[in-house]
């Protein structure tokens, strides 16, 4: 498995985050447990070992966003809207947006965006690097997800063990701190790919000027 594509199958529709009318009848004792089952659900989401590709086609709201900012790559059309609305609510994103965005979009802009809650649409997405791409949407209504199919598909062309250690290295990497601290991390990554059939796969397909077959080993 190369790589994993989150869409929603609902016109219009990515996530429009929590039950409003539920949540007032939800016991405060049990929300902290909730919130957390919430985020640990992103979390292991985020830490899948090959690509996640989130393809919005319309709106991403207070926990939708947060579950896009899990992903790897995010694709947008133009119709989409995106917001962490939760100040408007009298409290804050518990998702991992208060960590994911700023890494996404810098400080001062998730501090905006979290801070007024605003809508984002799916031109100015892509600007302030919320996503990756934003496309036409098409009279489908699914124009994200077509070209996140189109991702996926270059994808199921790449080494999956590569793909898997380029993960590991950027996101454990980038974590890790200093540049030294990640330079380790992706010698650590460089050397699970080094006893790979893929790559000798990948060596003799080039010299015999044909397309690897790749098996993941």
């Amino acid at each position: 498995l190369q790589g994993v594509i989150l869409h929603s199958n609902v016109p219009k529709i990515f996530s429009a985050g929590a039950d409003l009318k539920e949540r007032l009848f939800i016991k405060e004792e049990d929300v902290p447990g909730m919130v957390k089952r919430f985020r640990l659900m992103i979390q292991d989401m985020a830490e899948l070992p090959m690509p996640v590709v989130c393809a919005i086609d319309g709106v991403a709201m207070g926990g939708g966003l947060e579950m896009a900012l899990g992903a790897d790559i995010r694709i947008c059309s133009t119709t989409a809207r995106m917001a962490l609305t939760e100040t408007k609510l009298a409290i804050i994103p518990g998702g991992g947006g208060t960590q994911r965005l700023p890494r996404v979009v810098g400080v001062s802009r998730a501090k905006e965006l979290i801070f007024t809650g605003r809508n984002v649409e799916g031109a100015e997405a892509e600007r302030i690097g919320l996503v990756n791409t934003c496309v036409s949407q098409n009279e489908t209504g699914d124009a994200a997800f077509q070209k996140a199919l189109e991702l996926a598909a270059l994808l199921q062309e790449r080494g999956p063990v590569a793909l898997r250690m380029a993960k590991k290295a950027i996101t454990e990497g980038f974590e890790a701190g200093p540049v030294r601290a990640g330079l380790d991390v992706e010698h650590e990554s460089y050397m699970g790919v080094i006893p790979t059939q893929d790559r000798i796969e990948a060596l003799i397909a080039f010299k015999e000027k044909r397309p690897p077959k790749f098996r993941g080993q």
